[in-house]
């Protein structure tokens, strides 16, 4: 590795103002450390590349042929980065002043902080959601559904979303959004990378819960700030979208939790989830279809 403290990892695809709006956030950050920004660009057709390389000659920028999605962009970044520890950001992700810094301080000061994610800010400054307890099928029945909307103030929402606690101070947590995160050199070494098997949707969730496993911790660092504008690449498509993180959901849901039920009772819970999760993936393809359909009518 060279003497480099940070390798900057950004996925883009058609976002083109994002990045370019992600990109100078980093570019005023650079006192702040030493660092380098790696855009993997997914085969976009707005000129997001063309935008990179004419207006962020620093950036490294690869341009892939195809869409490797979140996960095969990262780790195609992961391996050509020349620095040790990773900060995963989103295009649609600004950093605030001194987030880097505070990032990298915190993991030096603390081996054993594995992963590290931000404060993570909507647009209009309102906090978003960024720290989470592992999903487990109560929250899922719950999270943005006809039965939440019955009962908005259930525990299993707010247990899985963290509502129990302001989220001003530093703490340990089950996992971050890989909208904006760090990892140390030490997990990449001894976990892994993201895992290839998601497209998108629940890697970091699963990269989370390796690193727990692997020994290291999770940790919400607030001292640290980012501003994220939610699914600009995602709304491009969103039932595709949907499907996406169905299966994700999914393959999560097989691999970490499945192990963990009693061997006999293992393909009726498999079937169980694969059906819960077809179902409700349709009933959210279903309502898109019905609110496209009243947009057009009041045109």
């Amino acid at each position: 590795m060279s003497d480099l403290e940070l390798s900057v990892t950004i996925c883009s695809w058609n976002t083109s103002e994002d990045l370019r709006a992600c990109l100078q956030s980093l570019e005023e950050a650079q006192d702040e450390a030493r660092f380098e920004v790696i855009v993997i660009d997914n085969n976009s057709e707005d000129g997001s590349p063309d935008m990179v390389q004419q207006s962020f000659p620093w950036v490294r920028l690869f341009r892939m042929s195809t869409n490797l999605g979140f996960t095969g962009g990262h780790n195609f970044a992961i391996e050509k980065r020349a620095a040790g520890p990773v900060f995963l950001l989103n295009s649609d992700a600004t950093v605030h002043p001194g987030a880097i810094r505070s990032m990298l301080d915190y993991v030096e000061a603390n081996p054993k902080a594995g992963i590290v994610g931000p404060k993570v800010l909507n647009p209009d400054n309102t906090l978003q959601l960024s720290c989470r307890r592992f999903p487990n099928p109560l929250a899922a029945l719950f999270r943005n559904t006809f039965v939440g909307k019955l009962f908005p103030k259930n525990r299993f929402t707010r247990e899985y979303l963290m509502l129990d606690w302001t989220h001003d101070g530093p703490r340990e947590v089950d996992w971050v959004s890989g909208c904006a995160f760090l990892a140390r050199e030490e997990v990449i070494r001894d976990v892994g990378v993201l895992d290839p098997e998601y497209f998108m949707f629940c890697e970091d969730v699963d990269w989370c819960f390796r690193t727990w496993k692997g020994g290291y911790k999770v940790i919400y660092l607030p001292d640290a700030v980012v501003t994220h504008a939610i699914g600009r690449s995602t709304d491009k498509a969103p039932n595709r979208m949907i499907g996406r993180f169905h299966r994700s959901m999914l393959r999560f849901y097989q691999k970490n939790m499945l192990p963990e039920v009693f061997l006999p009772l293992r393909p009726l819970a498999l079937t169980g989830a694969a059906f819960a999760l077809g179902v409700r993936a349709s009933l959210f393809i279903a309502q898109n279809k019905l609110d496209k359909i009243k947009r057009n009518r009041q045109k």
